[in-house]
């Protein structure tokens, strides 16, 4: 993983893995506390869930995605399993044979009528119960409650000069784009929430992104 991080960094010189995260031991404190308090009430929900995916089709419970942190890390992104166990053979072979849905995935890395998701996938996605295993890498110091989403190696180039603030912050389980309509807005306005939410920093307005995160949940705004 060291190297891993070292390797990050040399690619992006202009922003080192040792930079200061943002919010400081503030921002740090209110993450372990919230996401302490989140695994000991969720702990039931968190069982269901585990149990119901087990039983879709046998297969793992957790998917660990490599995605980039603070300062170009990369940590395993922690889920609930949604998709099936092929899930790469799957997308491949249906981005080759569905122009379509090639172009929406080379658009937005996300595809709205995905093969691989499960029954079971499908409901943890639409209510955005499969990040929960995420409160794991906010207690690890992976992810912060609130942030950018974590992305891939891959989606970083879409950032252009507007990397810099994307790896200045840890990823977040929740942040601006959630609460914004997700899946509805274009790339370009992912990456001026993200900017906009480091430039603007603050705990007060960390405190009315989650308060807003429950009612965009709920209404399932932009989720697939």
């Amino acid at each position: 993983m060291r190297d891993l991080a070292k390797s990050s960094s040399l690619e992006f010189p202009h922003m080192a893995a040792d930079l200061p995260p943002l919010g400081g031991v503030a921002k740090r404190g209110f993450d372990i506390v919230g996401a302490g308090l989140g695994i000991v009430a969720l702990s039931p929900l968190f069982l269901l869930i585990a149990l119901l995916v087990k039983a879709s089709d046998g297969g793992s419970v957790f998917y660990g995605h490599r995605r980039i942190g603070r300062g170009g890390r990369i940590f395993q992104c922690l889920k609930f399993r949604t998709m099936v166990r092929d899930g790469d053979a799957v997308l491949a072979a249906h981005l080759r044979n569905d122009p379509e849905a090639r172009a929406e995935w080379e658009a937005t890395r996300k595809l709205k009528d995905d093969p691989r998701v499960t029954r079971v996938g499908t409901v943890l996605r639409k209510l955005s119960l499969d990040e929960l295993p995420q409160i794991i890498n906010i207690l690890l110091g992976d992810m912060s409650i609130v942030g950018p989403r974590p992305v891939v190696r891959d989606e970083l180039e879409y950032y252009g000069k507007a990397v810099v603030f994307y790896l200045k912050s840890r990823p977040g389980l929740t942040g601006l784009w959630q609460v914004s309509g997700r899946n509805d807005v274009s790339y370009d306005s992912r990456v001026a929430f993200d900017r906009h939410y480091v430039e603007n920093w603050s705990l007060v307005e960390d405190i009315r992104i989650i308060l807003k995160t429950v009612p965009a949940v709920c209404m399932s705004r932009g989720s697939y």
